[in-house]
């Protein structure tokens, strides 16, 4: 058995077949390619029982992954991060089956590590001698982090009002770093020139790539692995780019058709902020694709895109699930965020933040049930946006006592 059962590449759009073992960008259509597998073959070969006994890497799925060379793999140990019980926050919520998917535990500390981990090691196999975007911050982080481990070069444009974590991140791996006064659409343009003048170079912007992709699908085979084999009710995802929720839907269509999960999908759930819903608007208006939204900004700066290029297939997951878009205000992600770490000590970013807001909404309105056993994707920990949380607390003296606790 091959390690990899990558086929070829299709486009997204137009179904045209595109060759997997050359570098690729999008399609002739300007639209993403996506990876095809011999899936009858994995399912002759593989099973989920002998699938537990690999290491708890994103990299057991590999059969499903486009790494053909087990050789040229870069990783750093990502994968196969928490899929937590929330059991006190979830019944203040109305939701008593409430998980949550802790991407904040995996390497760089979001799961941009996913797609740069497949990505880099994809790009490394093909030759690339250097990968360039533009970010919201953190998955110039974690391409930045395994480029350097991969000894490629990076050339990574964010946003000035990105985090600066993110920012210093970027600088330690060795990343040659611009700051763009503008947003991630503007960033993007200038790395697109760039990589133009600059031989060996490959654009890994969203969905510009196939790979990155192929990473954030692994998402989705480890939530159905936690729980037996099984997909829970609804999943709910922080959608900006939406990557991570096409490649969930994208792994929950291939483990279908390997026999490895049957049943009804998930109803996926795409949640944007307030200040920023582009797809929410389309799914509202029943538009196949987003309008450019105006004036985007939000405290959850990683779903900050004003028009993402792989939009028609967010909102194609979302409606063949039956699931739905939301859009929630930074005070109630901030409230959420504040909640959730009171109730279960688990201080989570503020995208994630935004889909436990969606969550208490939706249960609110009675589109979550009681019942429905629900997954939230935290997509990183907390600690890299210190400015969500104001610590405003008593500075004591050396001779002062603290007031002692009074009943009631």
């Amino acid at each position: 058995m091959q390690y990899s059962a990558l086929t070829h590449l299709v486009c997204s759009q137009t179904g045209e077949r595109y060759e997997a073992d050359v570098v690729q960008g999008v399609s002739a259509a300007g639209m993403p390619l996506l990876a095809r597998y011999d899936l009858e073959r994995v399912a002759a070969t593989v099973t989920p029982a002998e699938i537990a006994g690999r290491p708890p890497t994103l990299w057991r799925y590999h059969e499903v992954l486009p790494v053909r060379d087990e050789s040229y793999i870069v990783s750093m140990g990502e994968g196969m991060t928490p899929l937590l019980a929330l059991p006190a926050y979830g019944a203040a919520i109305g939701v008593p089956n409430l998980l949550m998917k802790d991407e904040g535990l995996i390497p760089t500390g979001t799961f941009k590590a996913r797609g740069a981990a497949v990505g880099v090691s994809r790009a490394v196999e093909l030759g690339v001698r250097g990968v360039a975007m533009p970010t919201n911050g953190n998955a110039g982080a974690a391409w930045a982090a395994y480029a350097a481990r991969a000894g490629l070069r990076s050339l990574i444009a964010m946003p000035v009002d990105a985090p600066s974590i993110t920012r210093v991140e970027c600088v330690a791996a060795g990343a040659e770093l611009y700051l763009v006064d503008g947003l991630i659409g503007d960033a993007g343009k200038i790395v697109n020139e760039a990589v133009g003048a600059r031989q060996g170079y490959q654009e890994v912007s969203t969905l510009k790539e196939p790979y990155r992709l192929e990473g954030k699908k692994t998402m989705g085979y480890e939530i159905a692995e936690q729980l037996g084999w099984r997909m829970p009710d609804v999943i709910l995802y922080p959608a900006g780019g939406g990557v991570g929720l096409i490649g969930i839907h994208k792994a929950i269509l291939e483990m279908r058709e390997l026999g490895w999960i049957e049943g009804e999908l998930p109803r996926l759930v795409a949640v944007q902020a307030e200040g920023c819903a582009p797809i929410v608007e389309a799914f509202e208006s029943g538009a196949r694709t987003s309008t450019a939204f105006p004036d985007a900004r939000t405290v959850a700066f990683g779903i900050t895109v004003p028009k993402a290029l792989g939009d028609f297939l967010v909102l194609e997951a979302v409606r063949a699930t039956e699931g739905t878009a939301i859009a929630v205000s930074d005070e109630e992600l901030l409230a959420e965020q504040r909640e959730l770490a009171t109730r279960e000590g688990t201080f989570i970013c503020p995208e994630g933040a935004a889909c436990m807001a969606a969550a208490r909404q939706l249960r609110e309105s009675g589109w979550l049930g009681p019942d429905d056993r629900t997954v939230v994707l935290n997509t990183g920990m907390g600690l890299k946006y210190p400015g969500t949380v104001r610590a405003d607390v008593p500075t004591l003296a050396i001779d002062a006592r603290i007031p002692p606790v009074t009943a009631g």
